[in-house]
């Protein structure tokens, strides 16, 4: 059985599927996942998808047929690095998440937003 699985998601040419489309496992070695670049510290670069990975899946909450699109590691540039302007931003903006609005401390977690508060703040409210 699972040779006419892979047979059936065999499409390197994309006449079937409209992108090349190969099997689990099967796919060249010069095409990547966006985690399998981001991981290697690239990014696409710009680059649309160049071809796709097809397999079955009996995952419960998501049967059936699964999808996993594939880069082209040749044309990935390298991954920016943010300036230390975005990341003094970054810290404050997870400073303001991590700030209790009723007592003004950072709390070291961010904040449930459910709750508006931290949970010392949250326990007294609701008692």
């Amino acid at each position: 059985m699972a040779s006419r699985v892979r047979a059936r998601f065999w499409d390197p040419t994309g006449d079937r599927y409209g992108i090349p489309t190969y099997p689990w496992k099967m796919a060249p070695s010069h095409l990547r996942t966006l985690r399998q670049l981001t991981a290697e510290g690239l990014r696409p670069g710009g680059q649309g998808v160049q071809a796709q990975v097809l397999w079955c899946s009996r995952r419960y909450g998501a049967p059936g047929v699964r999808t996993a699109y594939l880069y082209d590691v040749r044309f990935a540039l390298p991954k920016r690095t943010a300036t230390l302007r975005q990341r003094a931003a970054l810290s404050k903006a997870n400073a303001a998440r991590r700030t209790c609005p009723e007592c003004l401390t950072d709390v070291g977690y961010v904040l449930p937003r459910h709750l508006g508060t931290c949970l010392d703040c949250a326990e007294e409210i609701a008692a």
